[in-house]
């Protein structure tokens, strides 16, 4: 299998939807041709910050639909298609297939705690029952639990067509121990960081790209990062990681960040619709403003 396509910036793709919450598909194109236009690698739709959470079942199939009839191949398309249930991940997975997505991204069972036999089982399950590359996302701080090393060490080992994880993890050194025991045995094993100023660093461990946000807003400095990575131009490596230090407390302006990375795609010039599904509140005046005032500083504006 050749995993080169899916190494570099693969942002997470938010939804854009109408007052009503129905996929707003003029939107959902203008975003998809801006991210395609500023050289994204590939794109995750349905990630968290598409709020896949979220959403009913009818709406996943539609917007995963939507994005790789869009895309039309022009890049990589990577779905998630998590689930706390096994049997309705694994139904997500084979229409991703279906409609021609290049892989899945599932995250472990949110809600139920389970232990590391149940988490390597529902992973084992879903790899034995869809027939494109799968992907692990590890996210604890809103699953509430660790897939764990073990069971990723375990996953990479015995099911070939989980390719790669998305550690989103407030730890570098969590991501390092996955490369230093899974690169041991395979080295193609694709490692990209979910939070975004992690991505230097997981790339300098032998990690292979981002899935960061802010690739949605400010494409120059992301992708930047990785292009001057790659080119051995350490200095403009350093210097967009700075500017990206700045960037990074917009995602502590609201919780979840969902309307926040839509106000700041449409600031910067994209014409989308910045509706979010509820739960989710729309963003008030004054963090707005605050927002504003962040991409200013961080001179994206």
């Amino acid at each position: 299998m050749n995993l080169e396509k899916f190494k570099g910036i693969f942002p997470p793709v938010p939804t854009i939807v109408d007052k009503e919450g129905n996929l707003d598909k003029k939107g959902m194109a203008n975003l998809l041709d801006h991210l395609i236009d500023n050289e994204a690698d590939g794109v995750l739709i349905l990630g968290s910050g598409g709020e896949f959470c979220h959403m009913q079942p009818k709406l996943r199939l539609e917007v995963a639909e939507f994005a790789v009839k869009h895309i039309n191949k022009r890049i990589p398309v990577m779905i998630g298609i998590s689930s706390p249930s096994t049997k309705e991940t694994i139904e997500y997975g084979q229409h991703a297939s279906q409609i021609g997505a290049d892989a899945v991204l599932v995250v472990n069972p949110y809600y139920a705690l389970l232990n590391s036999d149940a988490i390597y089982h529902h992973y084992k399950t879903v790899a034995e029952n869809i027939d494109i590359p799968i992907l692990l996302y590890n996210f604890p701080a809103l699953t509430g639990q660790d897939i764990g090393i073990d069971v990723i060490t375990r996953l990479a080992k015995e099911l070939p067509n989980i390719i790669g994880l998305k550690d989103t993890i407030d730890n570098i050194s969590h991501t390092r121990e996955v490369i230093n025991q899974v690169h041991a045995f395979r080295p193609d094993f694709i490692i990209f960081s979910g939070f975004d100023e992690y991505m230097l660093d997981t790339l300098i461990l032998g990690g292979h790209g981002g899935i960061p946000a802010t690739f949605n807003f400010a494409p120059k400095i992301t992708k930047g990062i990785y292009k001057a990575f790659i080119k051995k131009d350490y200095e403009k490596a350093f210097k967009l990681q700075r500017q990206l230090a700045k960037l990074m407390p917009i995602y502590a302006i609201e919780s979840p960040f969902f309307g926040v990375i839509k106000q700041a795609i449409k600031l910067t010039g994209v014409d989308i619709s910045t509706e979010v599904l509820a739960p989710v509140m729309p963003l008030t005046s004054d963090k707005k403003k605050i927002l504003k005032k962040l991409l200013s500083d961080s001179k994206i504006l």
